[in-house]
């Protein structure tokens, strides 16, 4: 922030709030003086702000023949792409997740030195928040699955393991309610549905059906289909959904566990802590529209996951098919072999 200068009743003026400047770096407080050097005497500011007139007269010689040293050069210059990143995560990544985009991109810098100029430029990401995990409507007569699962949610390919929740979000017009079907593989968001009510057809059944339309789920190869006891995935409707697909089996987390199903929680969680309370209450067309920017543009594609190795889900999702395909090549080179 900009230090006000406040000119006395004399002319002379004085330094509001200067002894902040005492704790900058020596050419930002040359260039502080440099800047108010017709408003107060330069000897006088050197003396308040603890540095030399020699000092300074140095610096204002490799200033204006524009020498400035290389070292604060790429400082500005990687100050200038940690703002990007950090105003690209809606101020929710710190200094580890920003070191990691920027490594990325290929900017050569250090975790350190990206928090040392995040705290000189008083930027911080987002702190951990708590997270009440909301109900689930289990109190019904129909069939429940075995927890087949077993909170074993590191899967090495893709629709292997699908998990799937339901969650509320409050808007100014009411309640909308979300679910989610996530891929474990590449903790990709593969169906997802924004619905006025929690009847099946409009949250399980359209978020299943977006789900099976973008993947692709081989007859030959089992699905794991795993989500909580509500009546959403325990009912007729969602049943006769799935017996479309023999390959596909079903899987429920015990009653009242929530961590039996974490990884879908998890992400309700990021969802909310890092984007919906952050926006305030919303209409709900406002509201479905953060949603789809959430998950389509910035989850799915940008934001970077410390369990997939600090990939993308997007980046994870490609990594696994070419490794995928590597497989099938060598399995047809070994069988043309034989």
């Amino acid at each position: 922030m900009e230090k006000i200068v406040t000119p006395g009743r004399n002319g002379k003026g004085h330094l509001k709030k200067g002894s902040q400047h005492l704790f900058q770096r020596k050419w930002q407080l040359f260039q502080f003086i440099n800047k108010h050097c017709s408003e107060f005497a330069i000897e006088k500011m050197c003396t308040l702000l603890s540095v030399s007139r020699s000092g300074y007269y140095r610096w204002l010689k490799q200033w204006s023949t524009h020498t400035v040293c290389k070292r604060e050069q790429a400082n500005e210059h990687l100050l200038e792409q940690i703002k990007r990143v950090h105003k690209e995560s809606k101020s929710c990544y710190g200094s580890p997740r920003i070191s990691t985009q920027l490594k990325k991109e290929g900017f050569s810098c250090s975790r350190p030195r990206v928090a040392r100029l995040m705290k000189q430029a008083q930027l911080k990401g987002l702190p951990a928040k708590g997270f009440k995990v909301c109900t689930t409507d289990s109190d019904h007569t129909y069939p429940r699955a075995a927890n087949l699962l077993n909170r074993q949610f590191t899967v090495e390919k893709l629709n292997q393991v699908w998990v799937s929740d339901l969650t509320y979000i409050g808007t100014k017009e009411g309640w909308l309610y979300l679910t989610i079907i996530l891929d474990l593989a590449d903790r990709k968001v593969v169906g997802w549905s924004v619905s006025e009510s929690l009847q099946t057809e409009s949250t399980l059944i359209t978020a299943w059906r977006m789900a099976i339309t973008h993947q692709s789920i081989k007859t030959d190869h089992s699905l794991l289909f795993h989500s909580d006891q509500g009546v959403q995935y325990a009912c007729d409707l969602f049943q006769r959904e799935l017996s479309a697909f023999p390959q596909v089996r079903q899987s429920m987390s015990r009653k009242g566990n929530c961590w039996d199903n974490a990884v879908a929680e998890s992400f309700f969680k990021t969802l909310k802590t890092e984007w919906i309370y952050r926006l305030g209450l919303q209409s709900k067309a406002q509201t479905r529209r953060e949603i789809f920017t959430f998950i389509e543009i910035w989850y799915n594609r940008k934001r970077i996951h410390t369990a997939l190795g600090n990939l993308t889900p997007s980046e994870k999702e490609e990594q696994l098919c070419q490794s995928q395909q590597e497989e099938k090549q060598q399995e047809k080179h070994l069988s043309t072999a034989a």
